[in-house]
């Protein structure tokens, strides 16, 4: 008898311990360093303006309203709310120098990933500048976005 309580002692332990590691995992989830920051399109005049504002967990999505009559597949962000933060993640894998992945917005549910591309640029004149540059692919078509490092005075 007292082995069958030990075991059900160790079985509920185990099964708890489980449970919150699970837990654990899901609150885990981040956007990655490098995505973290304020990005703007890199276009001099783009055709969406905007600014996506990353933190460790969340995204504000600034801006990227329709302004044209027909609304298009590829416009950034259409079918998201704006100015609120939103929960989200980032899954990623570095190739060739370069880093691909998905970003993963949960809005009413988990949304599908949209894909990104990022990478840097070194620039050497004048002085030196690291550019950072993050592809993201609506409905097939790229926006790129660059990171504005913030400014001190």
């Amino acid at each position: 008898m007292k082995h069958m309580k030990f075991l059900a002692v160790c079985a509920v332990l185990a099964a708890s311990l489980f449970i919150s590691s699970c837990d654990m995992e899901n609150n885990n989830r981040s956007f990655a360093h490098y995505l973290q920051g304020t990005w703007v399109p890199n276009a001099e005049s783009p055709a969406y303006p905007g600014t996506l504002i990353i933190s460790f967990d969340r995204i504000t999505i600034i801006g990227f309203e329709q302004r044209w009559i027909h609304d298009t597949p590829y416009r950034p962000f259409r079918n998201f709310p704006r100015n609120v933060p939103l929960s989200g993640f980032s899954e990623g894998s570095r190739v060739n120098g370069h880093t691909r992945g998905h970003i993963f917005i949960e809005d009413g549910g988990l949304r599908p990933g949209i894909s990104y591309f990022y990478r840097y640029i070194d620039e050497g004149t004048p002085g030196f500048r690291r550019v950072h540059l993050l592809d993201l692919y609506f409905d097939g078509r790229a926006t790129i976005f660059e990171r504005r490092e913030p400014e001190f005075k």
